[in-house]
C-alpha cells in the first residue's frame, strides 16, 4: 500500500533502505529543499523523460508496497525527483581534509591561487553542471539553490588563478545545516583546484564553529581528502542535535597557499 508523509519532518529516514531512494514525490521549492537537507536527505532530479521512466520502472513496486515513501502533496509526476540518504554516509570532519605533499609544495611555491566564499555562487553551480551526465542540476533545482543562497543557507567556495581578479578554476557548493555542511558538487579547471576548494571550505567552516562536511556520495576523489564512512544513523542524529541557526562563515578572499602550511601554522 502506498505510504505518504505530509512533510520531511514526518519521515524517519532511518527506516529506509540503505542503497535506494528514501522517497519520491516532494517538490524542489526552497523551503522543502532545505527541510530535506535538515532531515539528512538530498535530491536527484530526473534529467529527462527517460530517466523519470527508469525511476518508475525500477522503484514503482517498492512505492506501491510502502517501502519507499511519497513525501508532500500529491504530485502529477511523483517519479520526477528521487530523494536519497545513503547508509553509510561519507563525511569529512573539518580537521580532516589534507592535500598531498607534492601538491602542497606546488601550492606553496608555484601557484598564485586565491579563494573566496559566496563571491560567485551561481557561477560555481553552473560550472558544476557543465558537461555532467546525468544532468541532475536542473534549472528548477538551480533556481531553488540560488534562492537558498540569497537566504543565507547555501554557500560556495571559489578558487581563483592569479589572484582574485583571475580566472575561476575550481569550486564547491552546498547547503549548511547548523554545524553540518552538505556538499552538493564541485568542479575544477586546474588539477587540484576542487581539493583546494574543499580544504578551504573546511578551514572557513571550522573557524565559524562548524564540525562536519557531508560528501553525500562516496567516491575516490573525496576519499583522497580524508573522507570516512559513518552509519547513516550517526549522521542523522548529528543533524537532529545541531541547532539550525546559520553560522557566519568568513568570506574574505585569501591566499590558497595558506592551506598548504603545516597544521597549526595557518
Amino acid at each position: 500500500m502506498v505510504s505518504r508523509c505530509p512533510c520531511w519532518e514526518a519521515l524517519d529516514v532511518l527506516e529506509a533502505a540503505p542503497d535506494a531512494p528514501v522517497a519520491f514525490g516532494a517538490d524542489l521549492r526552497p523551503a522543502g529543499l532545505l527541510a530535506a537537507y535538515r532531515a539528512g536527505v538530498y535530491p536527484f532530479p530526473a534529467s529527462d523523460d527517460y530517466a523519470r521512466a527508469i525511476n518508475e520502472v525500477v522503484f514503482a513496486d517498492q512505492v506501491q508496497e510502502g517501502r519507499i515513501r511519497l513525501v508532500g502533496e500529491e504530485s502529477a509526476d511523483p517519479y520526477a525527483v528521487s530523494w536519497w540518504s545513503p547508509d553509510p554516509r561519507p563525511v569529512l570532519p573539518v580537521s580532516a581534509p589534507h592535500l598531498s605533499r607534492s601538491f602542497a609544495r606546488r601550492l606553496r611555491n608555484r601557484l598564485s591561487w586565491s579563494t573566496s566564499l559566496d563571491r560567485r555562487f551561481e557561477a560555481v553551480v553552473r560550472e558544476c553542471r557543465a558537461g555532467r551526465v546525468p544532468l541532475w542540476l536542473t534549472d528548477e533545482l538551480i533556481a531553488s539553490l540560488v534562492r537558498l543562497h540569497e537566504l543565507g543557507h547555501a554557500h560556495s567556495v571559489e578558487v581563483w588563478e592569479d589572484g582574485e581578479d583571475g580566472d575561476l578554476i575550481g569550486g564547491v557548493f552546498g547547503i549548511q545545516v547548523g554545524s553540518v555542511f552538505s556538499m552538493d558538487s564541485m568542479f575544477f579547471h586546474r588539477p587540484g583546484a576542487s581539493k583546494v576548494a574543499v580544504a578551504d571550505l573546511a578551514a572557513r567552516f571550522a573557524q565559524a564553529g562548524g564540525e562536519l562536511l557531508d560528501a553525500q556520495r562516496d567516491n575516490p576523489h573525496i576519499r583522497g581528502l580524508g573522507c570516512v564512512l559513518i552509519p547513516r544513523e550517526q549522521y542523522v542524529r548529528h543533524l537532529r542535535r545541531t541547532p539550525h541557526d546559520t553560522l557566519p562563515i568568513p568570506t574574505a578572499t585569501l591566499p590558497a597557499r595558506r592551506l598548504a602550511q603545516p597544521t597549526g601554522s595557518r
